[in-house]
């Protein structure tokens, strides 16, 4: 059985029920018998791989284009990087200074754990774990509060409301701690967010106000190499939604709006090669973040600060340029 879940927007919920814990009375769930989908899968090819220079323990997540490539750091939220791509070589770069962001007073975890752990970290943290481009600036997504904030271009931040925050946490997603959102991508009215494992989902947010909860339809043949489905990055290109399936090893092509895989990309190969595998230990080199344009995928990649298996003195981030599918895009 896969479970499809779709919410009802928040709007629809208010008006019948009248507040959000009503909200779940009237919660609908669709149980839809379904076999994993099939779709194509193909081994990925490398265009060109950058080990990215001045990169050395920022440990990036989250990755978009526009114009130039840029990330967010889960251990600085005061930065936007961009990443400068030179024939041979590639560095990171601060591109813009956050500011005006306080720790939000709402969406703090709420389990014992989680406070504990939350005692040893300053509450101004905000671990970005998805950025992602807009014409008037750009949205990050803080994974530890589960909450996105608008960057104007000037740096500027303010966090966006957050009535969905809460009802993911009781339909059972982003509890585990910093392992809730993980990637965003801004497409027409509506902002996407990956919400990472167990279980895994898509958030869909419409003009900061309604919003749906999916899961993503399973596709047969997709290897998860014993760990559990994940999703930690998303772009949008040529009508379709690109998803980052790191414990696969993958980034998918997924149609809108049913989210049925037309194609996976698997770079399992090339991430665990002698070129370019970090050292076993922590199980570093993990996908974080892709970013999708007519010139093929990228994928970055964070080895909190691992280092490189034929390198021990390396432990700069990886960033790969990946080939369409032939005959795809």
């Amino acid at each position: 059985m896969l479970l499809i879940v779709e919410n009802l927007s928040y709007r629809l919920a208010a008006r019948l029920a009248g507040d959000v814990k009503s909200f779940f009375l009237v919660f609908i769930c669709l149980l839809l018998s379904s076999k994993g989908i099939a779709a194509d899968i193909y081994p990925a090819k490398p265009i060109a791989s950058y080990w990215l220079n001045n990169s050395l323990e920022v440990g990036l997540s989250g990755l978009s284009y526009c114009d130039e490539l840029i990330s967010v750091s889960p251990k600085n939220n005061k930065i936007i990087y961009k990443i400068y791509l030179g024939d041979q070589h590639a560095k990171l770069d601060p591109y813009i200074n956050v500011h005006g962001l306080t720790a939000p007073k709402k969406g703090r975890p709420k389990r014992v754990s989680h406070f504990v752990m939350d005692l040893f970290r300053p509450k101004s943290a905000m671990r970005f774990g998805g950025v992602s481009c807009r014409h008037d600036g750009s949205f990050v997504l803080s994974e530890r509060y589960h909450k996105i904030a608008h960057v104007d271009k000037d740096g500027s931040a303010a966090w966006l409301h957050d009535k969905w925050s809460s009802v993911i946490g009781h339909l059972g997603y982003t509890l585990k701690y910093n392992n809730g959102g993980e990637g965003i991508v801004d497409v027409g009215d509506d902002l996407w967010v990956a919400m990472e494992r167990e279980p895994r989902g898509l958030l869909k947010i419409r003009a900061d106000k309604e919003f749906q909860v999916f899961s993503l339809p399973e596709v047969e043949g997709l290897d998860f190499n014993g760990h559990p489905e994940d999703i930690r990055g998303l772009d949008y290109h040529d009508g379709a939604l690109f998803t980052l399936e790191s414990n696969a090893s993958a980034v998918c092509r997924r149609a809108l709006p049913s989210l049925q895989a037309e194609w996976c990309l698997v770079y399992r190969e090339i991430e665990e090669s002698p070129e370019y595998a970090y050292e076993a230990s922590g199980r570093g080199g993990m996908g974080a973040g892709v970013a999708v344009n007519n010139k093929g995928i990228f994928v970055i990649f964070n080895n909190s600060n691992i280092s490189r298996a034929s390198k021990p003195a390396d432990r700069r981030g990886l960033l790969l340029h990946l080939a369409f599918p032939e005959g795809a895009h």
